[in-house]
């Protein structure tokens, strides 16, 4: 359930006097509707977890608000004009998210929707692989795109992805994010987040891209399996503290419209630049993993459609749409 008109404005009123008692006078006047409403709406909201406490001649008095993602919660404060602020479906399990959004894709659902999970249960990372979170300890979304750009440069979504999420998390965390072409952010040697991005076109026209996130957040360190508990992390692992999910996608969504404004009206120098000053690879010695073959060499740039760049052992500059990237020097793991 997600509210919506009165029960929507209510829940803002008192969202913004959280720890304060509101008359049931006050918002029955502001409203402009019965205090028999103004019970059956708090009622309503408190079904989605909100702690409210009514007392005769004190109102009511809002003290806590659940550990969901839900659309209350993530549009009261969020700092963005369309991203997140045309429409959230919110989902307590779902297959994966970028599957819901892409069937929304395909119904025509405007840019900037927003579909989150608090578990899925075939989430999906790059290559089919899977994503696994428990319930209500990550971050999972997807966002639904329509830029108008050459399908060619999709690539640049992902990078600006990336870009968004590490700003954040280092910004609300502290956490050493950096990014790992084309789609990781590491905290050291270890996995923190994993960005999916998918996309549909009709001829030489991108029609939507679905742009999907998965952000271990409170996962503890000793709940992850033993065959990636030395290659993955969590938020809570690194800053040996729990975070809010909410406030962490406020702050990815309003970085995201600011780079996805800039990439759109200024085009990808800014992003690029940004992008290599959050990643490390430019100059090291990788081997990319690709669907037929195995390219070793030097990293020599990110071309301006986000494509790296490599020179092989032969002298060779190599452009690499997609593939697995092993570091194989030392430097900073």
């Amino acid at each position: 359930m997600t509210l919506s008109g009165k029960r929507q404005d209510l829940l803002s009123t008192l969202r913004s006097r959280t720890g304060l008692w509101v008359s049931g006078e006050e918002l029955s006047g502001g409203l402009g509707i019965s205090r028999a409403a103004i019970s059956k709406h708090i009622a309503a909201i408190k079904e989605l977890g909100y702690a409210i406490t009514s007392a005769p001649g004190k109102g009511y008095l809002l003290t806590e608000a659940p550990d969901l993602l839900l659309p209350e919660e993530i549009v009261f404060g969020l700092a963005t004009d369309t991203i997140g602020k045309v429409g959230i479906v919110h989902h307590h399990l779902t297959d994966s998210t970028n599957t819901q959004a892409r069937d929304l894709a395909r119904q025509g659902a405007p840019e900037g929707t927003l579909v989150v999970a608090e578990a899925q249960s075939a989430g999906r990372g790059r290559k089919g692989r899977s994503w696994l979170a428990g319930s209500g300890e990550g971050l999972l979304f997807s966002l639904i795109l329509r830029p108008d750009m050459e399908p060619s440069r999709a690539a640049l979504i992902t990078l600006m992805t990336a870009v968004s999420v590490a700003e954040a998390l280092i910004r609300e965390t502290g956490v050493n994010a950096r990014i790992k072409w084309p789609n990781d952010i590491l905290v050291g040697r270890k996995k923190l987040a994993g960005i999916l991005t998918e996309m549909s076109m009709e001829l030489d026209a991108v029609d939507y891209v679905i742009v999907g996130l998965g952000l271990n957040i409170n996962t503890p360190p000793d709940a992850f399996h033993d065959e990636i508990r030395e290659i993955a992390t969590s938020v809570l692992a690194e800053a040996s503290a729990p975070f809010s999910r909410v406030a962490l996608l406020r702050a990815i969504l309003s970085r995201f419209e600011a780079h996805y404004n800039t990439l759109a009206t200024q085009g990808p120098e800014s992003i690029l630049t940004r992008w290599k000053a959050l990643s490390d690879i430019v100059g090291r010695r990788v081997r990319v993993s690709m669907m037929r073959e195995d390219v070793e060499g030097r990293v020599i740039d990110i071309d301006p459609d986000g494509v790296l760049l490599v020179e092989n052992d032969a002298g060779e500059s190599l452009r690499i749409l997609s593939g697995d990237v092993t570091y194989l020097d030392k430097t900073n793991g």
